[in-house]
This record gives structure tokens, C-alpha cells and sequence, in this order.
């Protein structure tokens, strides 16, 4: 990143994270739609902490990040799940783990022996929703039972997976190999693209979460001829204000090009780091769609800060499964 540009990321991202402090509930909690505490995006405007470098209990925002991950904590069900009740709690679920997952390296003593506890009995929940018989076999939806899936949760998933087997918790490989195989279902020969599930409409957002799913999961994965076919589908699609799902579009497709490296990454950065920095308002938020203002900027920051690499689950595929092969028992 070139001086200049990185003074003007780090500047739109410390007022994105001051605003988010400020915002910040006291047992807590951020809100989400019709301003409810939200588990996912409570633990979304952690990670934007971790990933700009801020650790729990350390420097200005070390209180902010240690009561946002203990709250989340607190909102894990007797049978492992981290979810409010409604239908969408594999959602919240799979954004939790992950987000447990990335900051237990990060905490020490009793907060890190909970922390692990609890995930281990999240990464348990996953591993029980995941499909495993028809055209969605190997997928996730919104509920622990049934047997539909579809991309956007499945991807969640698979972040949480890929980075508690980092972690060295217990997540089989035939597991990976069924939600990958689910995933290659889902795109589209002729353009590259993602469906939102197989024999559905084609979407960018899906587009950049198959891609970053696929990369994570392996060495054999990175670059692979049909993830550049997708990489140049999302460089024909770049991201624009406005556009469907745009703060989860570029979650995953600021990663994905990233984890793409080269003319992926450097033709996204500059039309992400373009409309972003247009659109933060003078508080330090943005606000798109219909969650509030708090989603959207945990979103925007997570999307600006994939540089840093500050975040375990930035690193690139191959550093990814170093990491994972380390801590596999051989």
C-alpha cells in the first residue's frame, strides 16, 4: 500500500472505530435492525477492532473489545449455539464462531481458557447443521435443521471452520471436502460467477465468498484456474454505493481479491477505497440498507483493513494451510 493511500485508509478507519466506541451499548452489545443487540454484528465490530490491530484489554480501545467479547460469550445457548431466537441464527452462529475463533489468540488466562471451551461446542454446532444428503449436501442455511443451504451462510461456515482448525479444534477433512464440493456446484462455467445455490441467480457478494471459501481451504485451491475466471467476474462487477448487499460484497470481495493477489487485488482496492471514502459520513459511519449504521461500518472497516493482515483470517491460502498443517496431528 503506498504511504499516501495507507494515511487515507487509516484515517477513514479510526473514525469508523471511534464511531463504533462510541456506539458501543454498556453491557456490551452493538444493535442491529429495529435497534436490537445482535450477537453478529456485535461480533462483526469486534473483529473491525482486531483487524485494525487492537487486542483486548490494550490501549484505547482494549476495554471496547474485551465487553464486546464477553457479551457475545454470554450469548452462547446451552447446546452451543450463539444465536438469538428468529431464523436466521446460523448467521449470527457462524460470524460468532469465527470471531471467537480469531480473537482467542489474542486473549490470555480465564477469558482464553472460556473462550476455547466455547468454541469447541460452537465448532460442534456447525459441523451438526451441515447438510449431508441432497442437492444441498455439504452446505449450510438458516437453521441448524433442515436441508436447504445456500452460499452467503455457507461461506460463514467455512471462515469459522477454516479458523478454528487453525486453532487445532477437531473439524474432519471430509467435512471441508463436502462443503468445497458444494460450493463448485454453485458457479456458473460460462462467466465464472457464484449462485446463491446451485440452479440459482448468479451474485457478486456469492461470488467473492466462494472464491475466499475456496482459497482458505486449501493449497491446491489458490489461483486455480476457475477462482481467476471468478476474480475476473468481480473485476467486470466492481464495487459501486449502493448496489445490492454492498457492505457484505465487500467483505468477501475485498478478501477474495486479495487472497487473488495481483491485478485482482489492485484494480478492487482502488475502486473499494474510491466509493468508501466518498460515502463515510462526517461521524464516521456509513449508512446503507436497512440493519442501521453499525453493520455497514464493522463491514467497511473489516474490507479496508484485509492489508494489515492484523487478523489470523487475512493471511493469504498458502500461509493459511502452513498454519492449519502445523497444528494437524500427525
Amino acid at each position: 500500500m503506498e504511504p499516501e493511500d495507507r494515511e487515507a485508509v487509516d484515517q477513514a478507519v479510526e473514525r469508523a472505530l471511534e464511531y463504533l466506541q462510541r456506539t458501543q451499548q454498556t453491557a456490551g452489545a452493538w444493535v442491529g435492525e429495529n435497534n436490537q443487540r445482535s450477537p453478529a454484528i456485535s461480533a462483526l465490530a469486534v473483529m473491525a477492532f482486531l483487524s485494525a490491530g487492537h487486542v483486548p484489554g490494550e490501549g484505547k480501545y482494549g476495554e471496547t473489545v474485551t465487553k464486546g467479547v464477553d457479551w457475545v460469550l454470554q450469548q452462547q445457548h446451552a447446546n452451543g449455539l450463539i444465536a438469538p431466537g428468529g431464523h436466521q441464527e446460523m448467521y449470527h452462529h457462524g460470524i460468532c464462531t469465527l470471531m471467537l475463533a480469531e480473537v482467542v489468540g489474542m486473549t490470555e488466562g480465564k477469558q482464553a481458557d472460556e473462550i476455547r471451551r466455547k468454541l469447541v461446542k460452537a465448532v460442534e454446532v456447525i459441523l451438526r447443521a451441515q447438510r449431508t444428503s441432497g442437492q444441498h449436501k455439504g452446505g449450510w442455511r438458516y437453521t441448524v435443521a433442515g436441508n436447504d443451504g445456500d452460499i452467503s451462510v455457507t461461506g460463514w461456515q467455512i471462515m469459522a471452520l477454516r479458523a478454528a482448525k487453525n486453532l487445532g479444534c477437531d473439524v474432519p477433512v471430509e467435512r471441508i471436502q463436502m462443503a468445497v464440493d458444494y460450493i463448485k456446484r454453485c458457479q456458473d462455467p460460462s462467466t465464472g460467477g457464484f449462485r446463491y445455490h446451485p440452479g440459482a441467480h448468479l451474485t457478486i457478494p456469492c461470488t467473492g465468498t466462494s472464491i475466499l471459501a475456496l482459497e482458505i481451504c486449501g493449497k491446491e485451491y489458490h489461483r486455480a484456474p476457475e477462482l481467476l475466471k471468478a476474480g475476473s467476474f468481480l473485476l467486470r462487477n466492481p464495487p459501486q454505493w449502493g448496489q445490492a448487499y454492498f457492505p457484505y460484497a465487500i467483505y468477501y470481495c475485498s478478501q477474495a481479491t486479495f487472497q487473488l493477489g495481483g491485478q485482482y487485488w489492485e484494480s478492487y482496492r482502488a475502486k473499494l477505497h474510491e466509493s468508501l471514502f466518498r460515502n463515510q459520513s462526517p461521524n464516521g459511519a456509513w449508512q446503507e440498507g436497512h440493519l442501521g449504521p453499525i453493520y455497514p461500518t464493522a463491514m467497511a472497516v473489516l474490507a479496508l483493513t484485509v492489508e494489515y493482515r492484523y487478523l489470523p483470517i487475512y493471511q493469504r491460502a498458502e500461509e493459511q494451510a502452513d498454519r492449519a498443517t502445523e497444528h494437524d496431528p500427525k
